[in-house]
């Protein structure tokens, strides 16, 4: 529909302390502020949302699927378009394909975001593995680490596949540090060479412990509307030029090929309905959960051929200064992760495209993608945005 272009003009994300949301806030409230920053970035108000989006339950006792409805209640407004999909970490890159879609079709005019998590606070997160129903039947009672392990297999198969080292994937956990240390947000800003990574202790073969996210609370937001209404209001509208997603599988006992992920599918269509190639993208934001993730992801989306994401890499390529920007906040590995880390993956791509990123700034950068991963290598959406 004319004048229906979906564009972002609000995020927000909870200010964190030690990796801790200060103050006590729970899940509730910490959706609620982000909210409420979100739409004050673009002028609006919650009165003026009428679609809704939000995934997880950490920490809200008895919300489970329910959580759409416990968000809505308690921001005190009745959307006329609801999501709760619910695919883990690349949820929220999900539900801006589908509050673009939404608004391009005129289900509703101002879609809001939302997650919350603390995790960390309550310690909800260990490496237990959940109930063996299903195919988790054929893992859980063997022992495999949640999600840890279904990761450390990949990271092993493309290992004796292709020859890839853990020096390799500590490349990435380095540079990751390295935007850290330019945001003053992140959680760990300390630097780490190497060797750091590969000394630092094994937690599930061949994954060290610096090459596996954080554990953190957090929580954030985003608004989305149109471009016609983003007229009248103050902040920088970010385009949402392309989109795609997949489900592959559900346990790691599932998945077609350890080294192939669903961004193989998801980033082709979100690429070509921008219709852009991979040398006009100035920022790359992927969902770090590991460094493994990372690997598989540029790979599956094309940025490098299968079983040359080591290569790729190397010579700290995707640190500041070099050719390759990625994971500019300092990522899940040292910014923050709060259980699902999809939602910040966008809100840094959106502050790249407007140059509000400081020391960590990409100059001139006017495409972005963001790519969510969620499950056990299981979820894939990728998102397009740009500036202009």
């Amino acid at each position: 529909m004319p004048g229906r272009e979906p564009v972002i003009v609000g995020v927000a994300e909870a200010p964190l302390k030690n990796g801790i949301v200060p103050g006590g806030q729970n899940p509730l409230e910490i959706q609620a502020r982000s909210a409420k920053a979100a739409l004050d970035e673009a002028g609006l108000t919650l009165k003026d949302v009428d679609g809704l989006l939000t995934a997880g339950s950490w920490g809200i006792p008895g919300a489970g699927n329910l959580m759409p409805l416990t968000v809505a209640e308690y921001l005190g407004i009745q959307p006329s378009f609801v999501d709760g999909t619910q695919i883990g970490g690349s949820s929220f890159e999900a539900h801006l394909a589908h509050a673009a879609m939404a608004i391009e079709a005129g289900y509703c005019q101002v879609a809001l975001i939302t997650y919350g998590s603390t995790q960390r606070s309550l310690r909800e997160r260990t490496l237990a593995g959940r109930a063996p129903s299903l195919t988790l039947q054929f893992e859980t009672p063997f022992g495999l680490p949640t999600p840890v392990g279904a990761y450390a297999m990949a990271a092993m198969r493309h290992m004796h596949d292709y020859g890839t080292t853990s020096g390799q994937l500590a490349e990435i956990a380095v540079a990751t540090r390295k935007w850290a240390a330019l945001n003053p947000a992140a959680t760990l800003r300390d630097p780490i060479a190497i060797d750091d990574v590969l000394a630092s202790p094994v937690i599930s073969e061949p994954l060290h412990l610096l090459d596996c996210c954080l554990v953190t609370d957090g929580g954030g937001a985003v608004v989305i509307t149109t471009g016609e209404r983003a007229e009248d209001l103050r902040s920088r509208p970010i385009h949402v030029r392309g989109y795609g997603e997949t489900l592959t599988h559900g346990t790691i006992a599932s998945m077609p090929d350890l080294t192939l992920t669903g961004a193989e599918s998801s980033g082709r269509r979100a690429m070509e309905m921008a219709g852009v190639r991979h040398d006009e993208i100035d920022v790359v934001e992927i969902y770090d959960s590991f460094t493994i993730t990372v690997l598989l992801t540029l790979e599956s989306l094309g940025f490098c051929g299968r079983g040359e994401g080591g290569a790729f890499v190397a010579g700290q390529r995707t640190a500041p200064g070099g050719d390759f920007p990625l994971n500019t906040n300092g990522g899940g590995l040292s910014y923050a992760h709060p259980g699902m880390y999809g939602l910040f993956v966008l809100i840094e791509a959106v502050r790249q495209l407007r140059g509000e990123c400081g020391e960590r700034q990409v100059p001139g950068a006017a495409i972005a993608l963001a790519h969510g991963t969620g499950g056990v290598l299981s979820s894939t959406v990728t998102c397009i945005l740009s500036r202009d």
